[in-house]
């Protein structure tokens, strides 16, 4: 009964922590712009500069673009995650949640749940631009699942990996700059040209880092490709980094709560 209890408190608390995260991602406009506003710019730069340019078979490019944008969009949302951790545990609001009478794991939960949340919301606004711009999939629902599977695994993963980095850091700005590494992943993957029109160690780095996997399971799911064993690749990556910085960013906070 006693753990009963324990549990609906710390699920409580954590919704309370959660709603005041929301709040402040919701109504910085700074965050939106850049998360949501920044990779539709992206998207549309590369359909109408460079799409005509670069060929990606019988896939129309807007189609073959839409995975690696949305994967940019998550990266980027996950980036904040970080900035709003950091910024709570440099300006001594942690250290207030500590003389409350709360669950200490509710305000990591909170971040990460707000994290999820606030992913979902942009990825579905890129998603519809993207329709807007001529985006089309006969995916069906099964599809479409383990797409959201996938995605939300991945978001999981990147914001424990900006806790990590959020408890780490010194400054915001060092928080934040942690999102650059994962930018040039993304860059340097699949996302916007084929692996095959690359050369040498670059194409070499593009087919085993874990972007491509993530970005070529999600487009194989959405153009009705066969999928083959991108999808289990990309769960292990994501399951893998998942585990590692859940386990590294605890211990961080641990330590860091003393």
């Amino acid at each position: 009964m006693q753990i009963i209890t324990s549990i609906k408190n710390n699920l409580s608390d954590t919704m309370v922590m959660s709603g005041r995260c929301m709040r402040h991602a919701f109504r910085s406009m700074d965050t939106l712009i850049t998360v949501i506003a920044t990779p539709i710019f992206i998207m549309l730069m590369f359909v109408y500069v460079f799409g005509g340019a670069i060929d990606t078979g019988s896939i129309n490019y807007i189609n073959f673009v839409v995975p690696g944008i949305v994967i940019m969009c998550i990266a980027t949302g996950t980036g904040y995650s970080s900035m709003r951790l950091n910024n709570d545990m440099t300006k001594g609001i942690i250290d207030r949640f500590r003389s409350m009478p709360i669950a200490k794991s509710s305000i990591l939960a909170a971040h990460v749940l707000t994290s999820v949340v606030f992913n979902a919301f942009s990825v579905l606004v890129v998603m519809l631009s993207a329709l807007l711009m001529g985006f089309r999939t006969q995916t069906g629902i099964i599809e479409w699942l383990v797409v959201i599977g996938i995605l939300l695994l991945f978001t999981l993963a990147l914001t424990w990996i900006s806790m990590m980095f959020g408890l780490l850091a010194n400054s915001v700005e060092g928080a934040v700059g942690y999102s650059y590494l994962f930018l040039i992943l993304i860059f340097l993957s699949s996302a916007f040209v084929p692996i095959k029109s690359m050369h040498g160690i670059v194409r070499t780095f593009a087919e085993y880092q874990p972007m491509t996997p993530i970005i070529e399971s999600i487009r194989s799911l959405l153009t009705g490709v066969s999928v083959g064993n991108s999808a289990l690749i990309a769960t292990l990556w994501c399951s893998g980094m998942l585990v590692a910085s859940y386990i590294a960013a605890m211990q961080i906070y641990k330590h860091k709560l003393g």
